[in-house]
């Protein structure tokens, strides 16, 4: 008889493969750090050959590890979407969904939706999962996540989606660094030696970028920020100034501080949220509920 590898055993080499880390990987496999070491040895005993060279300081694959990962990613894959189908069969909303969301949108829009997303859909198991929009389109391709909220335009790969709504960006500045600013700034009124932006990885980097429409735009790399909160307290200290979404100044991003706001005179400074999925999803029909209800849960 031909013993193969279980679907346990891969999932805790893919978790070891994307985080590197032991401690890390059981605990994105909600398992001890023993058991996923003993499970993992157990395939390489099954399979006769060595996955992961291991050390103190490092895990290294090897190459033949690194190609049993790229095959179990897609086992995975194909595992997951029998139980996608098994879902999709069922009540719809009345099972998991696992939500990927960026970071420049999980803290000022998910607190306000949820209570009616709870309420509206009492039986809905959510699983939420915030990683920057490059992380997180892999994960959604990979079948780890089942929808994304994201902002586009974004280059996530194949995704169908589902608008929910705009999102303006605007200029955030101390009022003393912009005395008497007009009712909106031109992009050309920016000085890029001074505006701050988020550090690669965030879309809303590209997307302010794109707002400022000046081809030869180059802001200082040296003050890059890892968020937006980060941003705002540099504003306040008259670091400088930058670009902020609509929606984080609507949840109260800027209290307590002495910083303004105006729009940008472009019509680029504006970026679209939707809700996304794989095109081979058999939960589409779902999903498009599942926005329905997150435009309504922001409409009430």
């Amino acid at each position: 008889m031909i013993y193969l590898p279980t679907i346990k055993q891969l999932q805790y080499l893919v978790a070891l493969h994307r985080s590197r880390h032991f401690g890390k990987a059981a605990e994105a496999c909600y398992v001890t750090q023993s058991t996923l070491s003993a499970g993992l040895r157990e395939l390489e005993t099954l399979l006769g050959v060595t996955l992961v060279e291991r050390n103190r300081r490092v895990v290294r694959f090897t190459p033949l590890g690194e190609a049993v990962v790229e095959r179990a990613w897609r086992i995975l894959a194909e595992a997951d979407g029998i139980a996608e189908l098994a879902r999709a069969a069922g009540k719809p909303l009345a099972s998991e969904l696992r939500l990927g969301v960026i970071p420049t949108i999980a803290p000022f829009l998910l607190p306000s939706l949820l209570p009616g997303l709870r309420k509206q859909w009492p039986e809905l198991k959510l699983f939420l999962r915030e990683e920057q929009s490059g992380q997180a389109c892999e994960a959604l391709a990979r079948g780890q996540l089942d929808c994304l909220l994201l902002a586009l335009p974004y280059a996530c790969g194949e995704i169908e989606f589902e608008p929910l709504f705009d999102d303006p960006i605007r200029l955030a500045f101390h009022p003393e660094d912009l005395p008497n600013p007009p009712a909106s700034i031109a992009p050309e009124r920016i000085d890029e030696s001074r505006l701050l932006l988020l550090e690669d990885g965030h879309c809303l980097k590209d997307h302010a970028l794109a707002a400022c429409s000046r081809a030869t735009f180059r802001p200082d790399q040296s003050v890059l920020g890892t968020s937006l909160h980060t941003l705002v307290q540099m504003v306040d200290n008259r670091i400088g100034m930058t670009l902020l979404p609509q929606m984080a100044i609507d949840a109260g991003i800027l209290t307590n501080t002495s910083i303004e706001t105006r729009p940008l005179a472009s019509p680029k400074a504006m970026r679209s949220i939707a809700l996304a999925w794989r095109p081979s999803s058999p939960r589409a029909d779902e999903y498009r509920l599942f926005a329905r209800a997150l435009r309504d849960a922001r409409a009430g």
